[in-house]
């Protein structure tokens, strides 16, 4: 939640990744992108670039909609989607992805447990 939070406030999109250890613990905070007020360009090879320098078990990445809307687009389950299968090769999990806004935060791995089945 910590970390979190201040993505509630921005005004302008930004991907982040928590990175964790084996027993989910985080041991890493990493801002990936700052976008607009309605995007944020993510590439894979950035989210695993600083997750393997910290030596991560698994990712935890989140974003911010500045609309307030915490429900996810279609290009976030498949910038999810496109995560998903770059950890799967990189042997890195991508626990779950959220969608953070001052409205509150949801899990597209609760909302959308589908894009994580493959």
């Amino acid at each position: 939640e910590q970390y979190l939070e201040p993505l509630k406030h921005l005004a302008e999109e930004h991907f982040v990744a928590l990175h964790l250890n084996a027993k989910h613990e985080v041991i890493g905070y990493h801002v990936v992108s700052q976008g607009t007020a309605s995007s944020s360009l993510v590439h894979p090879r950035e989210v695993f670039k600083a997750a393997i320098l910290s030596n991560a078990h698994c990712v935890v990445v989140a974003h911010n909609h500045p609309t307030g809307s915490i429900v996810p687009s279609l290009d976030d389950l498949e910038t999810t989607k496109q995560l998903i299968a770059a950890g799967k090769i990189l042997g890195v999990q991508i626990l779950d992805h959220l969608v953070v806004s001052y409205r509150g935060v949801a899990s597209i791995r609760e909302t959308h447990a589908h894009v994580f089945e493959s």
